[in-house]
């Protein structure tokens, strides 16, 4: 992945908890209409895929101007809706200023936006995953405590070395993760809900497993940046996966695979429970997704 916005101290500017100054009024009017695209065409692309607190959610951003969100005036509809607020890094930042922004209730989004040729696929998360993507989900609570609850855990992972462990959690509920909502799946990851193409393959494609999650076996599984996952994790509600994660005793578990090889993903393990619910109807969607990559 070609990634430019990977930093290992804070760049000029940055404050100690690597937040930066927006600069709103310096995003130009292509990036504006860059924006405004992107979130019309992938909204309507995920009715019927993504969950209904995503799009319950994304109530949230269409009560701020369109465009690229003010963080300022998005935070005014944010906090007494959520508890929570979003601010602006300059991109890919170090685990523990995330895990500590996340246990304060402040979601850190990426100060940047894919340029127009890249708008159907982002080589790194930028603005607009971190924003629509992730940001509407904080309307459900259970949600909104596991994530809590995860940059409580991973304040708890750096001092064992075993924050690599607590990332493929990340990775395949937040960014990829599947739940069941009236007896189908639905999307609620945001590296899925910033993503047309894979959010459909998620849902519909016979290719990937679909495993009922379990922390232990998340952990010990690689994950694939550049191209769509070949095993997707699946929670019958966000109150079982912030009950997973406050009851599970993470440091026994980091003891036990420390030693181990990490799976691939499409490696079978002891345990596993498929998911064998019914798969979403493939239906249309927007031409200039269908074709894309990644995101």
């Amino acid at each position: 992945m070609a990634a430019t916005h990977i930093y290992d101290a804070p760049p000029e500017g940055a404050a100690p908890d690597w937040t930066i100054d927006q600069r709103w009024h310096a995003f130009t009017a292509e990036q504006h209409a860059t924006w405004r695209t992107l979130f019309d065409q992938q909204t309507a692309a995920l009715a019927g895929y993504a969950c209904d607190d995503f799009l319950r959610g994304l109530d949230l951003l269409r009560q701020i101007s369109p465009g690229v969100p003010d963080f300022a005036e998005l935070n005014r509809h944010l906090r007494p809706a959520t508890g929570w607020e979003v601010v602006a890094v300059p991109g890919w930042i170090p685990n523990r200023p995330f895990f500590e922004h996340l246990t304060n209730r402040r979601f850190p989004a990426a100060n940047f936006l894919r340029p127009p040729e890249q708008i159907g696929y982002s080589e790194e998360p930028d603005m607009f995953h971190d924003i629509f993507g992730h940001v509407p989900m904080l309307i459900n609570p259970a949600f909104s405590e596991f994530l809590v609850a995860y940059g409580d855990a991973g304040l708890r992972a750096e001092k064992l070395g075993a924050s690599d462990f607590l990332g493929r959690l990340w990775l395949y509920t937040t960014e990829f993760g599947l739940v069941v909502e009236r007896g189908e799946l639905r999307a609620f990851g945001g590296g899925l809900l910033s993503s047309y193409a894979e959010t459909l393959a998620a849902l519909t494609s016979p290719e990937p497993r679909r495993i009922w999650l379990d922390i232990e076996r998340v952990m010990r599984t690689k994950y694939h940046f550049d191209e769509f996952q070949r095993t997707y994790f699946v929670v019958a509600g966000f109150e079982d996966l912030l009950r997973a994660t406050e009851e599970t005793d993470f440091a026994s578990i980091y003891r036990r695979i420390s030693g181990e090889a990490a799976l691939d993903p499409e490696d079978a393990f002891p345990g596993d429970r498929a998911y064998d619910g019914l798969l979403q109807p493939v239906r249309p969607g927007p031409a200039f997704m269908n074709g894309e990559a990644r995101r």
